[in-house]
């Protein structure tokens, strides 16, 4: 049997004559209600009724009035519901607004109006890039929509700053830097004179708000999608979404049951239908610039740390390596590794020690046998890109990633 769950109802009471902004408020409700992608609404006309004023309007033959009694109901999470009240509330002038707790069964599937980020920071076409950037960081943000007034004209991630702006490094690594090299940097991008609209990439691929979670994740699946802002039927900005944002939302849903019509066709596939198996390695005496040649060398920015016998050790990430020469206040040694990760000539101090000294020692792993219920939940509640594949042992099998999760996610096959 389907689980009923909390939900609330906003049931508005007004007269059928009650206006908003020149047109009948029960129809400026709906559609708002609509637009925002709530849940259910239903207007109701009653026979018989009166309001605050004692004024009794009925619909009796030879006693029509033109004020009959109208509800409005509007149904969704209690969370929604809280956002939409006060919505309602600046919309009715005169009537009632009645909040009443219940529980629903909802036969619908799950919607990105639930799962995105409504809290959407915005730069337009003129804004610096320096002023983006700043945005960015303190946001701890990925993009940023690009909007004229309401409608999105473009979107500009941490990818379009480092292949368009310049920017040597990337964001989350960026803010590992101490403030005056990351002040450094800025400068550098003032001193070019460009704006959002030099870097930004456009057109922009949005998803409706009323989109379900499933096909939205085949979207970012076949076209590598990170992040996307979401638009209303007018194509107004209401929020975005990121792909951390849909696998939250599939983890959740999957926790409850595996069963729903909802849950993308490749839920129960494992990690090893998904992993990849080339992944770069090093013994924990192997010197730091070794290892650094190595994260170099790999898209995936970081090296998983062995012994002689394959057992995980330890893993280094490029942000980690920024991070710990930043503690050490080794300048020279910094510069120098940010040069070798921005794809420029090392000048200065080469880093120095040993994998097992620069090395973080939690390695998030999980089984090849683990469903992919369980690796999104994991990749979730470790706030990581990717974890780490191993047997029994501890042996290193093998990496997984979102990318290729979400990929996972969208196929039919279920390996046997």
């Amino acid at each position: 049997m389907d689980s009923l769950i909390p939900v609330r109802i906003l049931r508005v009471l007004c007269g059928e004559a009650a206006q908003h902004e020149g047109r009948p408020l029960y129809e400026c409700l709906v559609e708002e209600a609509r637009r925002r992608g709530m849940a259910g609404a239903t207007v109701t006309r009653g026979f018989m009724g009166f309001g605050a004023n004692s004024l009794l309007h009925t619909a009796k033959i030879l006693r029509l009035s033109e004020d009959l009694p109208v509800a409005v109901e509007i149904v969704d999470t209690p969370e929604r519901i809280e956002a939409f009240l006060p919505v309602a509330q600046a919309m009715v002038r005169e009537g009632t607004l009645v909040v009443v707790e219940a529980r629903a069964i909802f036969h619908m599937p799950m919607r990105i109006r639930d799962v995105m980020s409504a809290d959407v920071a915005t730069v337009s076409p003129s804004t610096p890039l320096p002023d983006v950037v700043d945005l960015l960081l303190r946001r701890e943000i990925k993009a940023v929509p690009v909007v004229k007034g309401k409608r999105v004209v473009g979107i500009v991630t941490g990818g379009d700053l480092l292949s368009r702006a310049g920017m040597p490094l990337r964001l989350d690594v960026q803010s590992q830097l101490p403030a005056d090299l990351r002040e450094e940097h800025l400068r550098r991008l003032n001193a070019l004179g460009r704006t959002v609209a030099d870097v930004m990439s456009h057109p922009v691929a949005t998803l409706n708000i009323k989109t379900s979670v499933p096909d939205a994740l085949a979207l970012m699946a076949r076209r590598s999608f990170k992040r996307l802002p979401v638009v209303d039927d007018s194509g107004n900005l209401m929020g975005i979404v990121s792909r951390a944002d849909v696998l939250r939302a599939i983890g959740k849903a999957a926790g409850v049951t595996e069963k729903l019509a909802s849950l993308p066709p490749g839920i129960r596939r494992t990690a090893r239908d998904v992993m990849f198996a080339d992944v770069p390695t090093a013994r924990p005496d192997t010197p730091v610039r070794d290892v650094l040649d190595k994260l170099l060398a790999t898209p995936l920015r970081r090296v998983v740390i062995v012994d002689e016998g394959e057992t995980i050790r330890g893993i280094v990430l490029d942000r980690d390596l920024v991070a710990l020469f930043a503690r050490r206040n080794q300048p020279g040694m910094l510069r120098s590794l940010v040069a070798a990760l921005s794809g420029r000539h090392a000048e200065g101090e080469e880093p120095a020690g040993t994998a097992a000294e620069v090395m973080r020692t939690e390695v998030f792993t999980l089984p090849p046998d683990a469903p992919l219920s369980d690796v999104v939940r994991l990749l979730v509640e470790k706030k990581v890109k990717r974890l780490v594949v191993a047997d029994s042992r501890g042996r290193l099998l093998g990496m997984v990633d979102r990318d290729t999760v979400l990929r996972g996610l969208t196929e039919d096959r279920v390996s046997m």
